[in-house]
């Protein structure tokens, strides 16, 4: 008989066990992991949990130009996925379809009236006088703050956009102690701003006065109650910040200056509305040191409206001489003014990087793009219906492993333990893997990934089946059990990495050409097919090297599925099996 090859191969033969080894403490290193995070089973797609799928289609107003591009579709994903997370949906989908469809999935135990009315409007842009702001987190800091000025005009403040205004706050847990960036409080400023003018009612003083005033006091007095109780640093707390405010209505509000620092913010009444911005892009200073800038053009309404609230708020001191930019509710940016803007145009410049300027310019532009959308299609999955979806798809598993199970048995007999054992271990490590996924990247089992796992089955049944069989054959050539399976192994692991190599790269493709639950088929096909390879290699060929050890394998027992008279093997074959080089040539 030949002697198993030196080396490499003799080392895997001779200690088997050290895979067997590091397999297994993978599996309860992943496993310990699973219940350490608390997340303990998949998380289910919509199909499978219930929910709403609703689709979107953009499309264009008559008579305006085409904004369907991948831009704008980008931008109202990400303000898409802004709007239904925050309403505390942390899974919900939202991803384009084609070049102009959205398809938002919901998961259930979210309003989806709701949720269609917040994902299937316009953004809502609007810039707001501030009449007060703190930073979060209890100590008084300086906050650099873009500023704002004409563009490219020559006076002095515009020549000095690149500066940094600063502006501190002393966050008070006292409501009325609260104060601005210059100390003034709170109250005055809701005050001030609550205030009618003169000339805003030409009734009599005496008679409108103690009404107004009452009015104004109640309102003021609501609006401080809620900018105590805002804290910014709370992901619920922002969410519903700016519900159900009008646009007329002075409001609360959060956001982020250039530090990272959440800030809360007491703002006026919109001054400018979104659609007002006719053009918005990023730009970088090459002439100056101002850096990346953003650039606004705004409509004849929008430029009036702008220079007039920029010539009342340079006027004032800071903050009251900035103005929020309020996305959706969340403040985005609140430049200072130092003169009115007129014109039509103005730049915000700051410490901003490119893609904090072109963030910032698709905001800006999203809010003023004639660019709607309609609903195609609202379907409602139950959690009825998506449970027996889930209990249809598992029994289907159950079914076609029970039948690779019995082919292998009947087939294959004492070699079946071998391959059941390997089925088990890939579907432990699927199952955990696919449970550790869900809160790592946001994968959800869906019905396409549930088929994928089942299409896996064979797959991994295939590999076994490649390996048995080049043993059998090497049997079958008359050499015994040991030396059989390792000469069977370099053949048979190069045919089940080809195999696999095709069959993930199939998955490769479809993940990326395809959109949607279609993926689920793709990522779980080609998670099983890597699974595949790490099983076939630290499990199935180390453990049928330790089986070859073993009489009952190693003598051919009738029910081993290697007895050599039923595979039909040629007498043993002699340790030279060959003639040397040197017979050759005499006998010829």
């Amino acid at each position: 008989m030949a002697a198993p090859k030196k080396g490499r191969s003799a080392s895997s033969q001779s200690k088997p066990g050290r895979s067997l080894a590091l397999i297994l403490i993978a599996i309860v290193a992943l496993t310990g992991g699973m219940f350490a995070s608390g997340h303990t089973t998949p998380r289910l797609g919509i199909d499978l949990a219930g929910g709403t799928s609703i689709t979107l289609t953009a499309k264009n107003e008559p008579g305006q130009p085409n904004a369907i591009n991948k831009t704008n579709m980008d931008t109202a994903v990400d303000i898409m996925n802004r709007r239904v997370n925050g309403l505390g949906v942390s899974e919900a989908e939202v991803q384009t379809q084609g070049s102009d469809n959205i398809i938002v999935n919901i998961p259930k135990g979210t309003n989806s009236e709701q949720a269609r009315e917040q994902v299937g409007t316009t953004a809502k842009l609007y810039f707001r006088p501030v009449l007060a702001l703190e930073v979060q987190g209890g100590t008084a800091t300086a906050t650099p703050t873009p500023s704002t000025s004409t563009s490219g005009s020559p006076s002095p403040s515009a020549s000095q956009t690149g500066d940094k205004a600063t502006s501190s706050s002393s966050a008070s847990p006292s409501a009325s102690a609260s104060a601005t960036s210059q100390g003034r409080p709170v109250t005055d400023a809701l005050k001030a701003d609550a205030t009618p003018t003169p000339s805003t009612s030409s009734t009599p003083a005496a008679s409108a006065s103690p009404s107004a005033s009452a009015t104004a006091d109640a309102a003021t007095a609501a609006l401080q109650a809620k900018y105590a109780a805002l804290d910014c640093t709370k992901a619920k707390v922002r969410a519903v910040t700016g519900d159900g405010i009008k646009p007329s209505e002075p409001t609360v509000a959060c956001g982020q200056d250039s530090q990272g620092q959440w800030q809360k913010f007491v703002l006026g009444p919109a001054e400018v509305s979104g659609t007002e911005v006719e053009k918005a892009q990023a730009v970088f200073d090459t002439q100056g040191a101002s850096g990346w800038q953003v650039t606004m053009d705004f409509t004849s309404k929008g430029s009036k409206q702008f220079a007039d609230v920029t010539g009342r708020l340079s006027q004032n001191q800071a903050p009251q001489n900035e103005f929020g930019i309020v996305l959706d509710g969340e403040v985005v940016s609140n430049p200072y003014v130092s003169t009115s803007i007129t014109g039509g145009s103005a730049q915000i410049s700051g410490s901003f990087d490119q893609t904090e300027a072109q963030d910032l310019a698709n905001m800006l532009s999203y809010g003023a793009l004639p660019l709607t959308f309609q609903e195609s299609s609202v379907t409602t999955v139950t959690a009825a219906l998506g449970g027996e979806q889930l209990h249809a798809g598992l029994i289907a598993g159950a079914i076609g492993l029970a039948l690779v199970i019995i082919y292998l048995v009947v087939y294959y007999r004492g070699l079946s333990i071998v391959a059941i054992a390997s089925l088990l271990i890939s579907a432990v490590l699927t199952y955990v893997i696919m449970a550790l996924l869900g809160p790592a990247i946001g994968f959800a089992l869906n019905l396409p990934a549930v088929c994928g796992a089942i299409v896996a089955i064979g797959i991994t049944a295939d590999s076994f089946i490649v390996f048995f069989e080049r043993i059998r054959d090497e049997i079958r050539e008359g050499r015994s059990l040991r030396p059989a399976v390792e000469r069977a192994w370099p053949r048979a692991r190069r045919t089940i990495l080809v195999s696999d190599f095709v069959s993930f790269l199939a998955a490769a493709v479809l993940f990326i050409v395809t959109v949607g639950k279609v993926q689920g088929f793709a990522f779980t096909l080609g998670l099983t097919t890597l699974l595949d390879v790490v099983v076939v290699f630290f499990f199935t060929k180390p453990l049928m090297t330790i089986l070859a050890r073993k009489k009952f394998f190693a003598e051919g027992h009738r029910w081993s599925g290697l007895d050599p008279q039923r595979l039909g093997a040629k007498p043993p074959l002699r340790r030279t099996r060959r003639p040397s080089a040197s017979v050759d040539m005499k006998e010829a």
